[in-house]
């Protein structure tokens, strides 16, 4: 009677299951013409669309109504630490990673967890970054660039490992928390560990079967072009430039757009020259790897200003003139407009977004700062210089709203930093800056203007480079931004738990909610049977947390904010 009782037991598990799984329509393989032209009740990539813009046409949650959103559901991840991911969704299928290289499925209506990946990590490895910022849908498969720097793929449906490639050596301080980019049957990846001497590259493997199609180095070799710009001896082979940002793509071109960091060490007079192609914009044919174009935001870098955010695509009107544009709001604290076209990346305008006292002009047609010299870090040195080294944005990204034709910039404003120079000794696997790590986690250097406020939520007009709105906050902005047809824009960021929503074409906030954490998640919007939702998960870590601890200690306080992820989903409540 007892084996008869388990058994009606388990059969009732499995058709709930059963039942529960029917309620979702068969996984719609994710081919390369919906990517280049993804339906608006979907959230297929990191941005949501290749342009990187951030935004989404729904407009069911607008600024009539958005005071109205309430939880639809949550979900704890059961992890800690910086929880960065955007909840991508196809069809009803929602797919989150958290940090620890875990990847969970949903059904994204109602919340239930359809499966969870999770890749071990060595126990003798340590997480720099401990974060994840999502995965790439292509085909029926979902693909996670993994903390010991490997690509995995995954059964969408199933969530079964399908392979695994390994893409560099984590013991060398290789490592990835990028999302990967999709286009043409490749899965491109950018890797981290720049502070350990690593040498920079972008990646792409095939989809179906995980082999390297090609490599492309971010830190010019001495045959390669660039080469020169760089010391002739093997810093080189140590030099940084890395890339964990998902890059953007231009499909008519073929060519994919990628943000590059700092050059290694820190210390710029240790490794004289530009140092190419650190602190850049890079195109490469996704279909070689070649490179085709590049622009250097700042050369021989001292501040550890990573340009690693991709540009977005903007068709638009500066100025008079129609430019296929690049747009990036810079560590360094300039917002850039570049120009694109099949073999070329072209300097058009640039101009700061914050307090910035390093730069003391552009060069007109190149772009090419010219230095305060006095403000350059150097080895035996002690240099103070704005914005801070987290810069006037760090990692989080931007939005651009077609509809208001607004680029929104999550800024940290007024906040300067102060950095002194050691010369740097080289060990594999070891931390390779040149500056002591205790400097680097107390620098922040307060202002009178930053003791008033440092966030910023920034909204600027690109046809003619004029600020239309500025929303401030006391602290600190870790909020990366969306923006939607409903004439909205999503962020948190602030150490106080809210997640906001402002009106985008006034800056007027219009709602906003307390989660559990501080929210440094990408917001991703979508819709199920007609029903738009927001969705974000929170989760303090990483350089938020770094930060804040800088505040610390020098404001003399303790703010604490709470740890742990938790995935949040709104809608309009009835």
């Amino acid at each position: 009677m007892k084996k008869t009782i388990v058994a009606l037991g388990v059969i009732a598990a499995l058709a709930a299951t059963a039942t529960a799984t029917a309620a979702l329509p068969a996984y719609s393989p994710v081919t390369d013409a919906r990517l280049k032209n993804p339906e608006p009740g979907n959230w297929l990539m990191y941005r949501g669309n290749y342009s990187g813009w951030g935004y989404s046409p729904l407009k069911q949650i607008n600024t009539g109504n958005v005071g109205k959103l309430t939880l639809a559901w949550a979900y704890s991840s059961g992890m800690t630490e910086g929880h960065q991911a955007p909840p991508m969704v196809n069809n009803g299928y929602m797919f989150v990673t958290t940090p620890n290289n875990q990847v969970i499925a949903f059904e994204a209506k109602t919340g239930k967890e359809l499966w969870r990946y999770k890749k071990t990590i060595p126990d003798e490895l340590q997480q720099l970054h401990p974060t994840n910022r999502g995965v790439a849908l292509y085909g029926d498969k979902v693909f996670l660039a993994t903390t010991d720097a490997n690509l995995v793929a995954l059964d969408a449906a199933t969530g079964k490992e399908l392979w695994v490639t390994k893409v560099a050596d984590w013991k060398s301080g290789y490592y990835m928390t990028l999302a990967p980019l999709a286009a043409k049957g490749k899965i491109m990846v950018g890797s981290s560990g720049g502070e350990y001497g690593v040498r920079g590259f972008i990646a792409a493997f095939d989809a179906e079967t995980g082999k390297e199609a090609w490599r492309t180095h971010t830190v010019a070799g001495p045959d390669e072009p660039g080469g020169d710009t760089w010391p002739r001896d093997d810093s080189y082979k140590r030099g940084g430039g890395s890339v964990w940002i998902t890059g953007t793509y231009d499909a008519d071109t073929n060519l994919a757009f990628w943000g590059v960091g700092n050059a290694g060490p820190w210390t710029p007079d240790s490794r004289p020259g530009d140092n190419l192609y650190a602190n850049s914009t890079i195109a490469l044919d996704v279909d070689t790897g070649k490179l085709k174009g590049y622009h250097q935001y700042h050369w021989n870098d001292g501040w550890d200003w990573d340009e690693v955010s991709a540009p977005l695509l903007i068709d638009i009107e500066h100025k008079g003139r129609k430019v296929k544009s690049l747009v990036h709001a810079g560590r360094n604290g300039y917002v850039w407009m570049l120009e694109r076209s099949a073999d070329k990346v072209g300097y058009v305008d640039a101009w700061p977004f914050v307090n910035q006292d390093v730069f003391k002009s552009l060069d007109p047609r190149t772009g090419r700062p010219t230095y305060n010299e006095g403000k350059v870090p150097g080895i035996g040195k002690t240099t103070r210089f704005c914005p801070s080294l987290w810069g006037g944005k760090d990692w989080p990204p931007e939005a651009y709203n077609p509809q208001t034709g607004l680029f929104y910039i999550p800024a940290n404003n007024n906040l300067c930093s102060e950095l002194t120079g050691e010369k740097a000794s080289y060990k594999a696997g070891d931390l390779y800056i040149g500056v002591a790590l205790d400097n680097i986690l107390t620098n922040v250097r307060m202002t009178p203007e930053s003791r008033k406020h440092v966030g910023e939520v920034q909204a600027w007009d690109l046809k003619t480079g004029r600020k239309v709105w500025t929303h401030t906050y006391p602290e600190m902005n870790w909020g990366p931004l969306l923006t939607t047809g409903g004439n909205l824009v999503f962020g948190g960021g602030t150490n106080d738990r809210m997640f906001h929503a402002f009106d985008a074409t006034t800056g007027k906030l219009l709602w906003e909610y307390p989660t559990n954490s501080g929210v440094t998640g990408v917001p991703s919007t979508f819709e199920i049977d007609g029903e738009q939702y927001v969705a974000v998960q929170s989760g303090w870590g990483v350089d938020a947390q770094r930060m804040q601890g800088a505040f610390d200690a020098v404001l003399d306080h303790k703010t604490v904010v709470p740890q742990g992820g938790v995935l949040w989903v709104f809608k309009v409540g009835k």
